[in-house]
């Protein structure tokens, strides 16, 4: 996975190198709050689907269209039976809901073909889910129904989880990377180039990564202050002085920072329990690998058209973007 988390990040860096060039020595204002969405994008798509971002995009665009359509419908009056009615909001739903199971079979037909004439390798997402399903598939003739069995998994669980990995993979990481305080950044900076040196850190490893300390609980506390899915509630037990940045508080890692006493803990960004998120690992990789490529190119600072509006939509995203001002560094 590294490498393709390592080349969608170059390709970013790439993007931005050049709209510094063209601002010709001036800061060059960028809003990476879509910027985000687009690395992420990318990488849930090579990384768990072997495809490029440009395949993907569709989907993308069809679930963020069908999250702010779902969002209108909440903010209404039950009404029992209402989502049954063929109002335009219904219709546009049900045709996005199809037009994304469309191009998932689609992408899962491919695949299928490939993995069975040998000209794929299943060591991505789909391509294990794929593998195991492939024992269903042969006892269905090939074909994509959903009924159950008791070997693999049917299509309709595939595509359930597509749908899933693919909007999950690319909005919660987009938000974790959006979010980041700028008085952290030299000694997070500084951190990655003692680790990786210079060259832009291009070039990262495994071991490299995991000593990334500084950069590690800068992370956290940004899901502490900015939890991607604001829907898992806290309760408190003991006065508590909310706000306030510290990033070392995490030093000595998550359980000792979010423990106190026989208390549980109470730092669960990707959730707790049988229910955590799958890919909690794949997340914060991502996020440490995309971070230590951009310290290492450019300095930022917030754009004064920066106005903080953290807002829920499902997830916690900037309401109106996220603007800084890039540099290249020396």
């Amino acid at each position: 996975m590294l490498p393709a988390f390592a080349s969608c990040c170059a390709d970013l860096v790439s993007t931005w190198e050049r709209l510094v060039v063209a601002a010709d020595g001036e800061p060059c204002e960028v809003d990476i709050w879509p910027e985000m969405q687009r690395l992420t994008g990318d990488v849930i798509s090579r990384v768990a689907f072997g495809s490029s971002y440009l395949e993907g995009r569709k989907i993308f665009e069809l679930q963020e269209e069908q999250v702010h359509l779902a969002m209108l419908v909440a903010g209404k009056i039950h009404i029992p039976g209402y989502m049954m009615l063929p109002t335009r909001v219904n219709r546009r739903m049900k045709r996005i809901a199809a037009e994304i199971e469309g191009i998932l079979r689609r992408m899962i037909a491919t695949r299928e073909s490939s993995l069975r004439a040998g000209k794929a390798t299943s060591d991505d997402l789909l391509g294990l889910l794929l593998e195991s399903n492939m024992e269903q598939l042969r006892g269905e003739g090939g074909g994509g129904g959903g009924g159950t069995s008791s070997g693999g998994m049917s299509t309709d669980d595939i595509i359930g989880e597509c749908k899933l990995f693919y909007f999950a993979g690319m909005e919660t990481t987009s938000v974790l990377l959006t979010w980041m305080h700028p008085e952290w950044q030299d000694l997070a900076r500084e951190e990655v180039l003692r680790v990786f040196g210079g060259a832009s850190c291009r070039v990262l490893d495994y071991d490299g990564l995991s000593r990334l300390k500084i950069v590690t609980m800068v992370l956290y506390e940004v899901l502490r202050l900015y939890t991607p899915l604001p829907a898992l509630h806290r309760r408190t037990y003991k006065p508590m002085e909310l706000g306030g940045v510290r990033p070392e508080r995490f030093a000595e890692g998550v359980a000792r920072a979010s423990s106190a006493g026989d208390a549980p803990p109470s730092f669960f960004p990707f959730g707790w329990g049988p229910r955590t998120c799958v890919g909690q690992t794949f997340a914060l990789l991502e996020a440490k690998i995309g971070l230590a490529m951009i310290l290492g190119s450019f300095t930022f600072e917030l754009s004064p058209s920066y106005s903080h509006a953290p807002f829920p939509v499902v997830l916690l995203k900037p309401e109106h973007g996220a603007q800084v001002k890039l540099r290249k560094l020396p």
